[in-house]
């Protein structure tokens, strides 16, 4: 069968198998019904949310004349930006709540919660919140974005239970009112965005993030396959809450449960610890899909250049590898002890020095001076993390975070860990992906037929995924989930059964 998968801007084409299985993220097994998209629908389903919030009071009771509120919003990475987007929705059914009872225009805040991501863009802002938003809001100096360097507006708090420092941003910390717009999206991170992983992550400092983002806690067992059940979203839930608990009020969180689209299937608002596993619940309906039939040896991929985290992320090798492990992650279930990916990218050596500008040193790092393993790489977090130029780049230049970096070295060592191989399909330089770990060949075919005769008996279970990389990509599990075997088998099972 021919199937044309994403490279570069383009596409490439492969010559598969008649047996080789597809699975097209959306299609090949239907999401769940989404709610109606006109704006009057899904506005009204949101102020039914915010109305009868789970674990809290509907918002209006904590409005009021003089209350201080900032909305905490996530960046451009996810959501989308349609103009009947949550954020759209959510950000206006709630403002209207509270200026109905009480609250005045002058003492709203929209903040970008972006975490370690660059701080987010005046264009971005418009895509975000759609022109009426940005324009009400933008010339009165009531948008920001989150700044983790920006010591005035930060808050100490101190350290968890668990021994993780939290500091946070001081503009949430001070406000009356906190809402965390969120969504229940599926995501290789503790397996949902949202709720506590939404404050954790995006309104912190990467002392923060260190405490998960980290081997100690991504190169465990339970980290793979995803689940909510693993240190890591141990460690969101309890941030969360430390925050709530040194701010004396809780996050008030409107979070939609959203489909391949971007487009909202359901809204829960309310308290995050009792609110995150009524979405999960639903979600799950949509995330963990009870698929295959049979485990598969060589997975068929395209990376295109420009997705998830922006423009290079296929291009740059460190960004290729967080995305290669990202779809390990996810599918972790289906694949065979012995699996070997097959991945198309352009791989040209563009590590977009402005959105990434400590990458090319850390990869260089990584080819010199004994650099065996990733424990010899990781002791340069906090070097790398306290660099003023790449932190001044990341405050003013629209660049990641130095310690973003570290994250996603983190997460690409998992593909070496999982597969028996990475091969990577129409290398323009392909010595940069080697350096990674990465086998290269010219064409598809190649690949498969060397992969075939190393890796396998001969007659391996091939498996197609076009779109992994430019669409919301679920969790594909066994068809019968006493097949989906892996860490916890001893322990209570996940509400979608695995």
């Amino acid at each position: 069968m021919h199937l044309d998968f994403e490279w570069g801007t383009g596409m490439m084409g492969a010559e598969l198998p008649d047996t080789t299985d597809v699975f097209v993220t959306g299609e090949t097994v239907k999401d769940p019904e989404c709610l109606p998209q006109d704006w009057d629908s899904l506005y009204a389903a949101t102020l039914e949310s915010i109305r009868n919030p789970i674990g809290m009071e509907p918002l209006a009771s904590y409005a009021g004349p003089g209350k201080k509120v900032v909305i905490v919003i996530p960046d451009i990475v996810k959501g989308g930006i349609q103009p009947t987007a949550h954020r759209k929705v959510a950000i206006r059914a709630c403002l209207d709540e509270l200026f109905a009872n009480g609250v005045k225009h002058d003492d709203v805040l929209l903040l970008f919660s972006n975490g370690l991501h660059p701080r987010t863009s005046t264009a971005e802002a418009k895509q975000i919140l759609g022109d009426d938003l940005y324009n009400e809001f933008e010339a009165t100096g009531q948008i920001t974005s989150h700044d983790s360097e920006d010591y005035d507006h930060l808050v100490d708090l101190g350290y968890t239970a668990q021994g993780d420092h939290v500091i946070m941003n001081k503009y949430v910390y001070d406000a009356d009112i906190a809402i965390l717009i969120g969504h229940t999206q599926g995501n290789p991170y503790g397996g949902y965005s949202g709720g506590y992983k939404h404050c954790a992550t995006g309104i912190t400092h990467w002392r923060s993030i260190g405490a998960h983002h980290v081997p100690r806690v991504m190169s465990r067992p339970d980290f793979v396959p995803v689940s909510t059940h693993s240190l890591m979203r141990d460690k969101f839930d309890s941030q969360g809450m430390f925050m709530e608990e040194r701010m004396s009020k809780k996050f008030f969180c409107v979070d939609a449960v959203l489909d391949t689209w971007s487009r909202q299937i359901a809204i829960f608002s309310g308290y995050a610890a009792e609110m995150q596993p009524v979405s999960w619940k639903v979600a799950d309906k949509r995330t963990y899909v009870h698929w295959a039939e049979k485990k598969y040896d060589i997975v068929v991929m395209g990376m295109p250049t420009n997705f998830h985290y922006g423009d290079g992320m296929g291009t740059n090798p460190i960004q290729m590898m967080q995305a290669v492990s990202a779809q390990v992650i996810r599918h972790k279930r289906i694949l065979s002890d012995h699996c070997v990916f097959v991945i198309a990218s352009y791989c040209d050596g563009w590590f977009h020095d402005e959105r990434w500008p400590y990458l090319r040193e850390q990869w260089e790092l990584w080819q010199s001076d004994k650099m065996n393993t990733l424990d010899d790489m990781i002791k340069y977090g906090e070097y790398f993390a306290t660099n003023e130029e790449y932190i001044r780049k990341y405050r003013f230049a629209g660049a990641f975070h130095p310690f973003h970096g570290f994250s996603m070295m983190t997460c690409g060592n998992l593909a070496e860990k999982y597969l028996s191989a990475t091969y990577i399909v129409g290398a323009q330089k392909p010595g940069i992906a080697r350096t990674m770990g990465l086998k290269t060949r010219p064409t598809f075919e190649e690949a498969i037929a060397d992969a075939t005769r190393k890796y396998t008996d001969g007659n391996p279970n091939i498996l197609a995924l076009p779109h992994a990389y430019n669409r919301a990509v679920p969790h594909l599990c066994m068809k019968d989930p006493s097949q989906n075997s892996h860490f916890r088998d001893d322990a209570p099972a996940h509400p979608c059964g695995c």
